[in-house]
């Protein structure tokens, strides 16, 4: 048979509300006993983020100043604010929750890093991506770059993303795993680039004496301090002419081509109009099945049926 003071409902509101009282009034003291705790912890927590923020300016002056690169200053930084707030943040979990030890709270961020490294796996790649970018010697702020088909200026290099500026003044965003993983080329890396582009003549031209013309034209341009002279190659039989290939060393900036190649042309146009050698049309040959009938006949045929 039940008990009656069991199943009584009044009996087991009454004996609840102590017992919750009970515990609230725990678990007001425990809080009150960590207030003090709470008070220090948010101590430690402001002198972390002021020390972060004077010891990244630091290292970030200190980096430029030795004459590195602005991008390694701006790593050096990055990273002496997190291991600061790493610590300061180890600092006040021990702090708030003295049961806990350095020990524990090191392997628990090791479990976790590998769950938090898995779901943000992607992030991680650009992050790391972006650290072993800073520190290459061939690729900085300001260099105009080409990885894939993406191309432009580097205008900032971050620990995500780089952001590079196309020439018609777009600006892309783009992952600095991209970059890491695919050849980048670095158009500005040297002071001066090659170029060339192709020039045809007739067949029944001199080839020497058209070589001579072309080489004495762009001789004569002034397309920067390289120091190397332009070059001029017989290339190859066309379908309607002679080609040649002409090289020649200018600025590596991309206008750099388009300003020399219009000197190029120009010069080489010039002169072999004025050497009286004949650059070519191409030439087509038609091949009808049937042979065609043209003549006066044949136009008054066509009138008569019009």
């Amino acid at each position: 048979m039940q008990n009656s003071a069991t199943a009584d409902p009044d009996f087991e509101v009454e004996g609840f509300l102590p017992l919750l009282i009970e515990r609230l009034g725990s678990m007001y003291e425990g809080f009150v006993k960590l207030l003090p705790l709470l008070a220090v912890g948010l101590v430690v927590l402001i002198l972390t983020w002021l020390l972060a923020k004077a010891l990244s300016k630091l290292a970030g002056k200190a980096v430029r100043r030795s004459g590195s690169r602005r991008s390694l200053g701006e790593l050096a930084a990055t990273l002496t604010k997190v291991f600061v707030w790493i610590l300061g943040l180890l600092t006040t979990a021990t702090i708030v929750f003295p049961s806990l030890n350095p020990a524990a709270i090191l392997s628990g961020l090791g479990i976790g890093g590998v769950i938090i490294g898995i779901a943000f796996q992607d992030t991680f790649q650009n992050f790391m991506a972006g650290v072993l970018i800073m520190l290459r010697k061939s690729m900085r702020v300001g260099d105009y770059i080409d990885a894939e088909g993406v191309e432009g200026r580097i205008e900032e290099i971050n620990l995500r993303d780089t952001y590079l500026r196309r020439t018609d003044g777009e600006l892309v965003i783009v992952p600095n795993n991209h970059l890491f993983e695919n050849p980048v080329k670095v158009w500005t890396d040297p002071d001066f680039r090659r170029y060339e582009i192709v020039v045809g003549v007739a067949y029944d031209e001199d080839v020497d004496q058209a070589r001579g013309v072309i080489q004495a034209a762009v001789n004569g341009l002034d397309l920067g301090p390289s120091g190397k002279d332009p070059q001029v190659f017989a290339r190859e039989f066309g379908a309607s002419s002679i080609d040649f290939t002409i090289r020649w060393w200018a600025d590596p900036e991309p206008v750099g081509f388009h300003r020399t190649r219009d000197q190029v042309v120009a010069a080489i146009k010039r002169s072999l109009d004025e050497a009286g050698i004949e650059i070519p049309f191409p030439y087509r040959t038609l091949t009808f099945k049937e042979p065609l009938r043209l003549g006066r006949e044949d136009a008054e045929a066509r009138e008569a049926a019009e």
